[in-house]
């Protein structure tokens, strides 16, 4: 199977275990160095990078989810995604490159059809691929989901989705759907 191929499967999967509805949010971690064996930031590969947008293109397409990739720490893990996802999102001032933002995410600021720079966002649901803490883009409440594969490439694969906060006490009565 292909890098596409299996970026294409597991975001299917993790959309249909995450249940995202049009209009939702996915971010996208990912090393395009750990998915080709080597130690993060070391291996850069806009080739690699290119088949993985594809994959997750595709399938958040298919389903009118809106994608975002984050960037590196060397961008301060700053978010590339469409301007549709975040009407009036406080943009910030930066194109990303393969070795100051990643090469996912410069795929994605050429990929996109109109792409906007955000410093944060909070999303419905992340896939972390090899490792690059997601995390601080999730809404406050992510629950880990278990895909068939753990591997993309060789970089480990970390999957979520989130909830809303569950508030009051022993008489409150909770939407089965959202948990």
């Amino acid at each position: 199977m292909t890098i596409y191929e299996e970026t294409l499967s597991l975001t299917r999967e993790l959309l249909e275990k995450a249940n995202l509805k049009p209009g939702r949010i996915l971010v996208v971690g990912c090393s395009t160095s750990e998915v080709l064996g080597s130690r993060i930031g070391s291996n850069s590969s806009p080739e690699t990078a290119g088949e993985i947008f594809r994959g997750l293109s595709d399938a958040t397409r298919e389903k009118g989810v809106f994608l975002a990739i984050q960037c590196c720490e060397h961008l301060n893990r700053a978010i590339i995604t469409e301007r549709a996802a975040f009407p009036g999102g406080e943009e910030v001032n930066v194109i990303p490159q393969p070795k100051a933002g990643g090469s996912l995410a410069t795929c994605a600021w050429q990929g996109f059809t109109d792409p906007i720079a955000l410093e944060s966002i909070k999303a419905d649901a992340g896939l972390d691929i090899g490792l690059t803490l997601i995390g601080m883009h999730l809404k406050p409440v992510a629950v880990p989901l278990r895909l068939s594969k753990n591997k993309l490439g060789e970089a480990l694969i970390v999957a979520a989705r989130t909830r809303p906060k569950f508030i009051g006490g022993i008489r409150a009565v909770y939407d089965q759907e959202k948990l």
